[in-house]
């Protein structure tokens, strides 16, 4: 039986009770079917068209479209439906119930970004499809927050279709029109080891790694010298060299270094040539120093983001909003919708200093204007024919 689509303050209560933490570490990972069959279940009563989208490589995982309407263009409000992994402990109230107090909405999900799945149906409830010359199409991914998998799932299906996209990640409800990528990469050398008293012995891994720390950081300087946007507060690359460990024993010659680095590129840098170019640059700093080395991707990386500053859904929420679209470091799924052939951006009522951190909360007085907002993109795009 459907589930009739309860008040707004019963759906936010319900998803954030609905566990659906991804996490890189299989023990805490989890699936988010739960909170999809909510959605799907809600947007049904909502005469929405219901697709529940499994995951091949993981059942327990889907994304779903849901689609009011028909015909070409149209709107997507897109969120996904998982988070961050918890710390028990530094929460004062439990992380899956719905707390209010102080004018503040409290719990895991509420600013990134199940809150906004709740109000992107709200914003919907009262259209009906005979209202709509454009469809409505409201989109919840999977594994955002780690692999990215739902996203390259829907590319790979080439769906779903529109014209304009608003992902609903937290902003403080000013525009983003532009972020940076990033790819993570370990670098692993092989040495010999040896006895300490006598280099001749061995063949340290750990002295070969400086030559590579040399090369990356003259790398970057590279780049950042020849690829700079103002629109970033960092307005430049970044190459951060994050981790690194070696040897077992201050006597033994080091037979085994592993460095790990993250990238993030600006729009118009490929991660593909990015990620070669390092390659290239480590190898060839290690010429003649016996050493071997190995790669692998810790992260495949999530693609930098541009849509245009003359898009008409980033010139309508610069409008409604009265804040021109910016630039964040963070990543997001836009680039995913953007390869689907959708102008985006990124609008949501959360802060980004709230996500991922204990107390997670959203401010009750950002509601009311994401409702207002997100009516009047539906009224722009859907209900009104463009031109």
């Amino acid at each position: 039986m459907t589930q009739r689509a309860p008040e707004l303050r019963d759906m936010i209560r319900t998803l954030i009770a609905t566990p659906s933490v991804s996490s890189a570490d299989p023990g805490l990972d989890q699936g988010n079917r739960g909170v999809i069959n909510h959605l799907a279940e809600w947007l049904d009563d909502l005469h929405f068209r219901i697709e529940i989208l499994p995951l091949p490589e993981n059942p327990d995982k889907a994304n779903l479209i849901a689609t009011l309407g028909e015909g070409p263009g149209g709107l997507v409000f897109s969120g996904h439906t998982d988070t961050v992994p918890y710390d028990l402990e530094g929460w004062k109230t439990d992380p899956f119930q719905l707390i209010e107090t102080d004018n503040r909405l409290y719990g895991l999900g509420t600013s990134d970004m199940k809150s906004f799945l709740a109000l992107a149906i709200e914003a919907a409830r009262h259209h009906r499809a005979s209202d709509l010359q454009e469809p409505l199409i409201l989109l919840a991914t999977a594994d955002e927050e780690t692999s990215m998998a739902g996203a390259e799932e829907l590319t790979r299906a080439g769906i779903p279709r529109a014209r304009y996209a608003l992902i609903g990640e937290p902003t403080g409800l000013r525009p983003v029109r532009m972020h940076k990528g990033i790819f993570m990469e370990a670098i692993h050398l092989k040495g010999h080891s040896g006895h300490s008293s006598d280099p001749s012995l061995g063949n340290s891994a750990l002295e070969g790694m400086v030559r590579v720390l040399n090369a990356l950081v003259a790398w970057r300087q590279e780049l950042q010298a020849s690829n700079t946007d103002p629109m970033f507060a960092v307005p430049v690359p970044t190459l951060n060299l994050g981790h690194i460990h070696g040897g077992d024993n201050p006597n033994r010659i080091c037979a085994d270094c592993e460095l790990q680095v993250d990238l993030r590129q600006l729009p118009g840098m490929s991660i593909g040539e990015l990620r070669a170019e390092l390659h290239h640059r480590v190898s060839r700093a290690l010429e003649g120093s016996g050493l071997a080395v190995r790669f692998r991707a810790l992260f495949p990386g999530i693609p930098a983001m541009e849509t245009a500053a003359d898009s008409p859904i980033v010139q309508t929420v610069e409008k409604l909003t009265g804040h021109a679209a910016g630039a964040v470091a963070f990543g997001t799924e836009g680039p995913y919708l953007n390869q689907l052939g959708m102008q985006t951006v990124i609008l949501g009522p959360g802060n980004i200093e709230q996500a991922h951190q204990p107390d997670e909360y959203l401010a009750v007085d950002r509601i009311p204007p994401c409702l207002e907002l997100l009516g009047q993109l539906i009224g722009k795009f859907c209900v009104k024919s463009e031109g």
